[in-house]
């Protein structure tokens, strides 16, 4: 009866206070967390700058939600306890510690973090331990891998190892998204949204992107001697992809959609407690309003559809509406449009526009590099008419700004992992993961690596000169495809060749250092005057 006591205690607090046992945590950059650049969508988080009031409650929510998560802990501890002691583990178990029950590295991570120092947090565990060991992160016995071998064990090994997403993250985003779905669906929403967002879809909307960029840059840019980065890219990534995926071209909604897409970001790594004085909980409610506003598009787009109002060629929801399988019926359900559409509208933003933002702090630290690139764009205004649109031919001349792009991911990639679980016991290095327990992968410290990439630290594009400059296979994470790369590239792509053009820039921060809570602020000079290319 005590049993079953404590197992219903358990239950009811944890189902009131936590939506999940396991979450990613932090990044070593402060507002970015945790992501991938795989054939998932990946997990991202940036926050904007904050005022005094906001950092006070925001400490406030923070030591509310750890004095919750203890107390749901210790409810729940001495179950666990019974439950390890009943269930040995094996004996060749990776070196590290689990750490005290429930709490085990959680904190000490998550402070590491805070200070910007989670990578090195998982170097100083590789010192101890080398690079396989294993912690216990957020109540989860968890197994960090690092380097290519681990990379491509992770990367191809679907049948043991599957992409996991927490419960408090499927809560914020939705069941049916491609990070959590498994064969014939995970096949099918996928090969429906990699059929759309191939480069022969894309190519239709490049001159779009293109007017969305200097139309942005002529209200945002133009005429301005200080701006901040991050934010302005934020906003602009998700103007594009919001009109493109969903049509969206009315400024309110957008506005309305990136307050509560910018909720939600937060509550993907804050403590999974629903309350309603917590991060968590007001990101759930963002949540709830987003939901409710794409279903509404997705239900007016059907009915334009079924009264011939509307073409599949408007936006890319549109064009999913109107797939079907080989029994006729729609292919994929309205559900996983919309979950899909929200992680697409939150992952490809923030990845799309950090990238952007640390590209603009390596060009203004290397000189040398942003000339080559200046020279490289202006050779391509130069074949083209007066305020002619950008085409897809003109962005396969852009190499060396693609490999600038690209060493900008080695060094600062938007990203810091991600979690798999292991669905059998696998063997690896010498050691056992066993079944359920959850693993995670780095791509900071494999970047970082002076045996992969010589002198790691110098900023050197020419690294990608050639694809077999990278070597070994699965050391460089960026070159995993995920189903958004190509978007995100043409993205990158058209926002350097007006950005270079039109403004020379230059760093506020003495320290040369990109501080997220910042936002990258820089000092801004107009090169030469440009007008919005027609729509």
């Amino acid at each position: 009866m005590r049993a079953l006591y404590l197992e219903r205690t358990r239950t009811k607090l944890y189902s009131r206070f936590v939506g999940d046992r396991t979450t990613a945590f932090p990044s070593e950059h402060r507002n970015l967390r945790a992501t991938i650049v795989g054939p998932d969508i990946g997990l991202i988080s940036t926050r904007e700058p904050k005022l005094h009031s906001q950092n006070t409650c925001s400490s406030m929510d923070y030591l509310l939600e750890v004095v919750a998560l203890v107390l749901t802990a210790s409810a729940i501890a001495i179950q666990l306890i019974m439950r390890r002691a009943r269930k040995p583990c094996p004996a060749n178990l990776p070196p590290g510690t689990l750490g005290v029950p429930m709490i085990g590295q959680t904190l000490g991570i998550i402070r590491a973090a805070r200070a910007n120092g989670g990578n090195q947090w998982i170097r100083d565990r590789m010192d101890m331990y080398g690079p396989i060991f294993k912690a216990s992160v957020l109540c989860t016995p968890t197994v960090f891998l690092t380097g290519p071998t681990a990379n491509k064990l992770i990367f191809f090994s679907s049948s043991m190892l599957r992409g996991s997403t927490p419960l408090s993250l499927k809560r914020i985003f939705g069941e049916r998204t491609i990070l959590d779905l498994h064969g014939d669906d995970h096949r099918r929403v996928r090969g429906a949204l990699m059929e759309l967002l191939k480069p022969a879809m894309l190519r239709q909307y490049i001159g779009r992107i293109d007017a969305n960029v200097r139309q942005h840059l002529e209200e945002k840019w133009y005429g301005q001697t200080t701006i901040t980065v991050l934010p302005l890219m934020r906003r602009l990534t998700l103007d594009i992809i919001s009109a493109l995926l969903f049509g969206l071209e009315t400024s309110a909604m957008r506005d309305a959609l990136n307050d509560d897409f910018g909720h939600m970001i937060e509550g993907v790594f804050a403590f999974p407690v629903d309350l309603p004085f917590t991060t968590f909980g007001r990101s759930l409610k963002a949540g709830r309003r987003a939901r409710r506003v794409l279903e509404g598009i997705i239900r007016d787009k059907k009915s334009k559809l079924g009264h011939g109002k509307a073409s599949p060629n408007n936006d890319i929801i549109t064009r999913l509406l109107t797939l079907t399988d080989h029994h006729g019926e729609q292919l994929l359900t309205e559900e996983e449009i919309v979950d899909n559409g929200i992680l697409a509208l939150i992952s490809g933003n923030d990845t799309t526009s950090v990238l952007i933002t640390f590209m603009v702090q390596h060009l203004a630290n290397h000189p040398a590099t942003l000339a080559a690139m200046v020279q490289e764009h202006e050779e391509i205004a130069r074949s083209k008419a007066h305020q002619e649109a950008l085409t897809w031919e003109d962005l396969s001349k852009m190499k060396f700004t693609w490999q600038v792009a690209q060493e900008t991911l080695r060094i600062d990639p938007p990203i810091f992992g991600n979690f798999r679980t292991a669905h059998e016991d696998i063997e690896f290095d010498g050691y056992c993961i066993p079944k359920g327990w959850k693993v995670f992968w780095s791509a900071n410290v494999t970047h970082m690596d002076p045996s992969i990439f010589p002198e790691p630290h110098k900023f050197d594009p020419s690294r990608f000169a050639s694809q077999s400059s990278v070597t070994p296979p699965c050391s460089f994470v960026g070159h995993r495809i995920c189903v958004g790369i190509e978007l995100a590239k043409i993205q990158t792509l058209v926002m350097m060749h007006n950005l270079v053009r039109h403004f020379t820039w230059k760093l506020r921060n003495k320290e040369n250092s990109f501080l997220r809570e910042h936002g990258l602020p820089i000092e801004l000079q107009q090169k030469t005057p440009f007008s919005m290319r027609p729509h």
